[in-house]
């Protein structure tokens, strides 16, 4: 499964390094964070599609605390 999710990062960098961190969650296919369009593209198996979002998200938190995505 495919989906697209609202996210609010402050920089590049900090994209870039989520979305490096996300790719290492197992079960996850492929993460892109955009900075210049504030949205998160996540693939993922779709029996576990939603542990592994929280994961993501937890995941964003530790490189950037203020971050927030929208699910």
């Amino acid at each position: 499964m495919q989906k697209k999710f609202k996210i609010e990062v402050d920089c590049a960098n900090c994209a870039a390094k989520m979305e490096e961190a996300a790719k290492k969650i197992d079960g996850v296919r492929n993460v892109t964070i955009s900075f210049m369009t504030q949205k998160m593209f996540v693939d993922a198996p779709d029996e576990r599609f939603d542990s592994i979002t929280k994961e993501i998200v937890k995941a964003c938190k530790k490189v950037e605390p203020d971050c927030e995505v929208y699910l």
